[in-house]
């Protein structure tokens, strides 16, 4: 060992020796109890929830972390070791409090061998106005022979991958240094298309009966596949139609129609998406997975749920709230609480510490696509909208259409004259072309005229880069070759408020 490594870690040894704390949990491992698909989500800027699962139940589920590889000295444990029928892993969810913000950790989940110790870094603390980017991309399912990959079913998905394409987890992998942390909002693995890709036969023939395999073996490889990005990146998810349930509210498969009366109990209610992951809603208000907000440095985010709950007076097609018939939710204990969280937590944002405020919602309401109410959500405009507008939201990513498209700042179809100068409408940008086995949509001709830029032929993702607090970049990165296909920059005219810390450095 070299001699630098050997005094390190002589360090580290003796610090973790004069840490004071309770005995370490015991507890006994074997293959069943060894983590995987380790995931990541911010806990305000001082907390970080570790999740992972397991083949069998976690009875005190522990994560040991430190400030370095060779000190793990400190350990924290919860009791949420959690399943649901159809399931064959147990979702294990570990939040570490009292971390300092902006710090890199070393961690270990419980029963991880000598190669899973891995980094977690915190949020920045509120106010940080150093310079950061985030990638952001929605509708991204599994790659691979049970997903998108380089050839589809007779009748399957637009623009199979070429060969010789990065997708886009390799192209977010390879990227990585490059961005804080990945959002997800909405549609994620689509598990749920397990009877479409049967039909189609990109899968081999199965009876229903094996749809629940077939379901929960997409999810599972997915999980596997997004490990490579979110065991040292936080992964912020919200909700998408295809997290609901196994069929997405219906498919017919040669003359013969399916409901979600086929979906056994497990995949239905966003039951999946409820177990595997942990958002920060319990220190910012929200519910669940649902709704919540969280901050970055110079950056309040914002993730909405556009498929239940949106309150009274917005009447879905099946029933009031929801825009399409899915059988889920609410989420919430009586109908406006999601608008009235958004407007409370709006209220307390500090712009001076949080200039820029950034909401990502799934469904959109100003996309080049068909006029219908599956498509283009306008129950989800007239609730949302009015309240991003008052508060001077700076941009909403929207996803669902599977393309992407950079439009003008818009408030009630009106485009703001000030266009990326200073305006006061919220930016709108649909980023869903991550890809999966149903490929990407056609954008509807003419685009509309609020459209700036728009692209149907290649898979990409988001990279959104904050410079100050005037200043904020969107760039649409090609996942095939890492190109930049569309960038654009938003200013604010607005005074940058430097805390104490920041200014000592100037």
């Amino acid at each position: 060992m070299p001699e630098m490594l050997k005094k390190s870690a002589l360090l580290a040894s003796i610090a973790c020796a004069s840490v004071a704390s309770a005995s370490p949990v015991e507890y006994k491992c074997c293959p069943e109890t060894l983590p995987m698909q380790t995931h990541l989500a911010y806990s305000g800027d001082s907390g970080m929830t570790v999740s992972w699962n397991t083949y069998s139940k976690l009875h005190f589920p522990s994560v040991r972390y430190g400030n370095h590889p060779d000190a793990l000295c400190h350990e924290a444990v919860s009791d949420v070791s959690v399943t649901y029928p159809t399931s064959t892993t147990f979702n294990n969810h570990v939040k570490i409090t009292g971390l300092k913000p902006d710090t890199l950790y070393y961690y270990q989940p419980q029963c991880g061998n000598s190669s899973q110790i891995y980094t977690m870094k915190t949020a920045r603390s509120v106010g940080n106005h150093i310079p950061f980017s985030i990638a952001v991309g929605g509708d991204l399912g599994l790659m691979g022979p049970d997903g998108l990959t380089t050839s589809t079913g007779p009748n399957g998905g637009n623009a199979p991958l070429a060969p010789g394409d990065n997708n886009t987890i390799q192209s977010l992998q390879s990227m990585k240094s490059e961005w804080e942390f990945f959002w997800h909002p909405g549609d994620i693995a689509y598990a749920d298309y397990w009877l479409k890709e049967e039909a189609q036969g990109f899968l081999p023939n199965s009876t229903l009966a094996d749809g629940q395999a077939l379901y929960e073996s997409i999810l599972n490889q997915f999980y596997d596949e997004m490990t490579t990005l979110t065991v040292d990146r936080p992964y912020m998810v919200g909700p998408g139609n295809h997290d609901s349930n196994c069929d997405n509210g219906g498919t017919t498969d040669k003359g013969v129609s399916y409901n979600i009366s086929i979906c056994p109990i497990g995949q239905t209610n966003f039951t999946g998406f409820r177990n595997h992951y942990r958002m920060p809603s319990d220190v910012s208000g929200g519910v669940g997975n649902f709704w919540y907000s969280f901050d970055y440095g110079m950056t309040h985010f914002i993730q909405l749920n556009t498929e239940t709950d949106l309150g009274d007076g917005f009447i879905g097609p099946d029933q009031p709230g929801q825009p399409q018939g899915m059988d889920s939710g609410p989420f919430g204990s009586y109908p406006n609480e999601q608008l009235d969280w958004l407007k409370c937590d709006l209220e307390k944002v500090d712009r001076k510490k949080t200039p820029w405020v950034i909401a990502a919602v799934h469904r959109p309401w100003y996309v080049s696509a068909k006029n219908s109410s599956s498509t283009v959500c306008t129950i989800c405009k007239d609730a949302f909208e009015p309240l991003l507008v008052e508060h001077e939201v700076d941009l909403v990513f929207q996803a669902h259409t599977h393309y992407y498209e950079r439009n003008q700042p818009l408030n009630n179809y009106v485009i703001d004259p000030a266009g990326l100068e200073n305006p006061k409408a919220p930016w709108y940008i649909t980023t869903g072309a991550a890809g999966h086995y149903d490929g990407l949509d056609s954008l509807v001709y003419p685009l509309k005229p609020y459209a700036v830029y728009a692209e149907d032929t290649a898979y990409g993702w988001s990279k959104l880069s904050f410079h100050n607090c005037t200043h904020m970049t969107h760039e649409f990165v090609s996942s095939s070759n890492n190109t930049i296909l569309d960038s654009a920059t938003l200013f604010k005219d607005r005074k940058c408020w430097i805390e104490e810390s920041e200014s000592c450095h100037h």
